[in-house]
């Protein structure tokens, strides 16, 4: 039996640890959290801890931390282990109603014998109707008598997963496309043990870009959320990105908050195909979302990342410093290049890289600067580059745009690529533009 469409809803994201959380197990808690939400329900974290061999605390902890940190608080907590003392009775009322029983099979590297618990298969057809794929239908009869326990303190995955989401009240069971085919040994011990029957909507894999399945084997650490974190993605643009993985909202909208996800989210409009993790549109989604942080948590970034530059340059800096990167951790290799030197000094430079493409004659490069000179003594101290610009186009305009802005940026930034030269005097102010104008004078004299 299913349950009915009026009970409360609850989901349960169940990650095991033995590894670091995954992109894929990231969208599956991300859904089980809206939709538990969106339908006023609860949202069970379980941690499937059974696999004693490769559990971690490490990776539990990295669980936890990672879905606390972008939001996705859980309403109830459990790990799997601690319910082994229910998972013994309910294995024992399958043996004792005869829907399971204890099998003696030689086990194949000691040659030795040892008992597993096996499910009894009726050997039949089950069908269920997936909120994504819609009706789907299994024979079980080429299951035959499949192993639930090792022993009675000792179950497998398929019934653990059952016996707990029986217990929780579990409603709706969102998870991946490769749960697809437990589904029929999981429906056949929920009858078994007369467990209402959840609700079930499997979620599209995951693609690298290749359209080859996004594995740690293959991807390494790309394919875990601690990778995007190192790197400097922000919470956010993560959440907007992952839930787009296999959703979209039907119209032109690409920036979605976690409040807008439980607002607009409808489980049945999820894709069959896989979703490709496009990084270049996660790179976007941050820049946007970086764009649109508050000057003062930025401004305690950037500053943290860039200790040696004065607050109130890098303040005046921050545009140009933002168009520059797609993640934090872009500040720390372009500032190890001296991407940004130019905000705490100039380096060095031959004096010949102040000539505009052919030309030669320093007192023609003087006469610019000169005149550059005495525009920033009429400008503000901290000057808008529109207020700069305006000072000194006509002039750059009929003297040669190339033969005056070249070299004053170069004189301003000593680097052959930099912000142009309005937004570097605004940046600067008139003083220590002042100062690198005529540093650059004293080259050519």
């Amino acid at each position: 039996m299913s349950l009915q469409t009026n009970s409360k809803v609850v989901t349960r994201f169940a990650p095991s640890p033995t590894g670091f959380l995954h992109i894929g197990s990231l969208r599956t808690a991300l859904f089980n959290y809206v939709y538990a939400k969106q339908h006023g329900g609860k949202y069970v974290l379980r941690i499937e801890d059974t696999d004693k061999a490769r559990n971690t605390p490490e990776f539990e902890k990295d669980i936890m931390d990672g879905l606390v940190w972008l939001g996705l608080q859980h309403d109830e907590f459990f790990r799997q282990s601690e319910h082994a003392g229910k998972h013994k009775i309910y294995l024992q009322k399958l043996i004792d109603n005869g829907a399971a029983y204890i099998s003696k099979e030689k086990i194949e590297k000691e040659g030795d014998r040892a008992e597993v618990i096996r499910f009894k298969n009726p050997n039949k057809k089950v069908a269920f109707d997936d909120l994504i794929r819609g009706h789907v239908e299994f024979d079980t009869t080429e299951l035959g008598d499949f192993v639930i326990a090792k022993s009675l303190d000792e179950p497998v995955f398929h019934f653990a997963v059952v016996a707990d989401d029986f217990d929780e009240g579990i409603t709706h069971v969102i998870r991946g496309e490769d749960h697809i085919s437990n589904t029929p040994r999981q429906i056949l011990i929920q009858e078994a043990l007369g467990a209402p029957r959840p609700v079930y909507a499997h979620l599209p894999l995951i693609l690298a870009e290749d359209r080859s399945k996004l594995s740690k084997r293959k991807h390494g650490e790309a394919v875990s959320l601690a990778y995007y974190r190192k790197l400097g993605y922000l919470k956010e643009a993560l959440i907007n990105f992952i839930g787009m993985l296999g959703w979209n909202p039907g119209n032109d909208e690409e920036l979605l908050s976690l409040d807008d996800f439980i607002s607009k989210f409808t489980i049945e409009k999820v894709q069959k195909g896989g979703a490709i993790l496009n990084v270049e549109k996660l790179k976007w989604l941050n820049r946007e979302y970086i764009k649109k942080m508050p000057t003062a948590e930025l401004l305690n970034i950037v500053s943290a990342k860039m200790p040696n530059t004065q607050g109130e340059i890098l303040e005046r800096a921050l545009p140009s410093i933002v168009d520059h990167i797609s993640v934090f951790s872009d500040i720390d290799s372009l500032a190890a290049s001296g991407e940004f030197n130019y905000l705490s000094n100039v380096d060095d430079y031959p004096k010949e890289k102040l000539f505009w493409k052919d030309e030669s004659d320093g007192s023609v490069v003087i006469n610019h600067f000169n005149f550059a000179l005495e525009t920033l003594k009429k400008l503000p101290a901290e000057p808008t580059a529109e207020q700069v610009k305006t000072a000194l186009w006509d002039y750059a305009s009929e003297k040669g745009r190339g033969q005056v802005l070249w070299p004053l940026r170069y004189a301003l930034s000593g680097k052959d690529k930099s912000p142009d030269p309005f937004v570097l005097i605004s940046i600067l102010g008139t003083i220590q533009a002042t100062e690198r104008i005529n540093a650059a004078i004293k080259k050519l004299s």
